[in-house]
């Protein structure tokens, strides 16, 4: 029961005895350790063992502090607002570590995008495939996987857009284009490697095209790189126009690896209709996706290209450019199907106001 208390409401710390029926204190404590829900809730034992060896038993349980019996209340009201203390302030350095890392993630993302949407549409794509996966094998906390997906093909930036198009559908490449195309793994390593605390995101990156090879010995980024590389190969076959049922056949009579593949079985990618409408920029918002390139007013410049997914920024460019009168005012965009009605319907409505006689 306590055991599922401290799951479902974790305390800032908890106080445990070692000597309890049915399970004793260590146990209890390496059960709390064990369980991503509580693995960070500070552990203090309180006991009337004293023996060095009992002490050292309850560290290596997970405890962060130990504390004889009899003992006086206020040592133990100083030693428990100390774990306090310390727990806040390692909970205040994760959520801006986060936010750090999610500023930067979306710097890298809009980048890409911008560069060229078709790496962007094909990086949601593969994002979508390795969440399926990590659902369906109840892979706790699976954000280093997630962001490892989202930015799998950053090192593609550094290719030509053909090279890439070949690459990716598996077409004939020259030696050159090869060694080109197999080397974009490495480049994002080596990008992301200047972001504090990518390690584990850099290495599934980097493993991506040959998850067994070099492996580093962490469990999350070895397995990461699997679930990369069979969500990299389904994705690259559904994109040559296979269905994912004769895709995932596919995948089984290769040999790989048949836990993930086994995951991915239902697996349907998510479709959404969308209705092309040409819009002011003044009434575009983030979400929407350009249906055709957009160029500067003389022709000569490109602005925007043909599926960049909108964001604040970019339609920050395309307002600054239409300021200037050195691009067009109005844009054709794509927006999904139920938002589109929601917009015909509100212009409906403003164009047939009743008037005051």
């Amino acid at each position: 029961m306590a055991l599922a208390a401290a799951e479902q409401e974790p305390p800032d710390v908890i106080l445990l005895d070692i000597d309890m029926p049915e399970m004793n204190g260590y146990e209890v404590c390496e059960r709390l350790k064990a369980n991503s829900h509580s693995s960070d809730i500070p552990v203090i034992f309180l006991s009337a063992l004293t023996a060095t060896e009992d002490k050292i038993r309850g560290f290596q349980a997970g405890g962060v502090d130990y504390i004889a019996k009899p003992f006086q209340f206020e040592e133990v009201q100083v030693r428990v607002d100390t774990q306090i203390r310390l727990r806040r302030a390692r909970q205040t350095e994760h959520a801006l570590l986060e936010q750090t890392l999610g500023g930067a993630v979306s710097t890298l993302w809009e980048l890409v995008q911008l560069t060229s949407p078709m790496l962007a549409l094909r990086s949601r794509a593969i994002r979508e495939i390795a969440l399926w996966v990590t659902k369906r094998m109840a892979i706790a906390d699976p954000w280093q996987l997630e962001l490892a997906a989202t930015l799998s093909l950053v090192g593609c930036l550094a290719l030509p857009e053909e090279v890439f198009e070949k690459g990716y559908c598996a077409e004939t490449l020259t030696p050159e284009e090869h060694r080109m195309f197999q080397a974009h793994p490495e480049t994002a390593r080596r990008l992301l490697s200047n972001i504090p605390r990518l390690e584990v995101v850099a290495a599934i990156i980097r493993h991506q095209l040959k998850p067994g090879a070099e492996s580093s010995p962490e469990e999350a980024s070895a397995l990461g790189a699997q679930i990369l590389h069979v969500a990299l190969q389904l994705d690259r076959r559904i994109y040559r126009g296979a269905t994912p049922e004769s895709a995932l056949v596919e995948l089984n009579l290769l040999r790989f690896n048949s836990r993930i593949l086994k995951a991915l079985e239902g697996y349907t990618p998510e479709h959404t209709e969308f209705a092309v409408h040409r819009l002011p920029i003044r009434e575009i918002y983030a979400g929407m996706v350009l249906e055709k390139d957009v160029l500067s007013s003389d022709g000569n410049l490109l602005v925007l290209k043909k599926g960049t997914i909108l964001t604040e920024t970019w339609i920050a460019r395309l307002e600054n450019f239409a300021k200037s009168r050195r691009a067009q005012e109005l844009v054709d965009v794509r927006i999904p199907k139920p938002v589109a009605q929601l917009i015909e319907f509100a212009s409906r409505i403003s164009n047939t106001r009743p008037t005051l006689s």
